[in-house]
């Protein structure tokens, strides 16, 4: 197998077994990986519109628009106007921000069991490989 044949099998081989165990740990806050992604988002970027999640995590509006009606049923993000009528902009509520410090916590070990074995220097050599193969994806 050549590295990079090597290097995306063991991507996909890992993949999998990674989303289903998080989703055994996001059980606990009634998530799935992908509304914890959209979560995430929301943590650094405050508040954005569907059109901006969709595109951020690559996803089609409808899949998102989804996700979102089910993290406002469980009370962790509402819906705030934008600049027009037409526009809202998602955000965390009080709750949702309470949900996702428990959440950090709940995953914080899950993580660094996944990791154990590889140094940080290693981590951030990946992360960085990661991040260049996803830009070039997304060329």
């Amino acid at each position: 197998m050549q590295p990079h044949q090597a290097f995306f099998h063991e991507y996909r081989m890992m993949y999998r077994p990674f989303i289903n165990k998080l989703n055994v740990y996001l059980a606990s806050h009634q998530l799935y990986s992908s509304q914890w992604a959209i979560l995430r988002l929301l943590i650094n970027e405050k508040s954005l519109t569907l059109v901006e999640i969709s595109n951020s995590l690559n996803v089609e509006k409808p899949t998102t628009t989804r996700m979102i009606q089910k993290l406002i049923e469980l009370g962790y993000v509402t819906t705030v106007p934008g600049k027009d009528k037409r526009e809202k902009k998602v955000q965390l509520t009080s709750f949702g921000h309470d949900v996702c410090k428990d959440v950090q916590v709940t995953i914080e070990q899950f993580q660094l069991d996944a990791l154990e074995g590889v140094s940080e220097d290693e981590q951030i050599i990946v992360s960085k490989v990661l991040e260049t193969v996803r830009n070039n994806l997304l060329k």
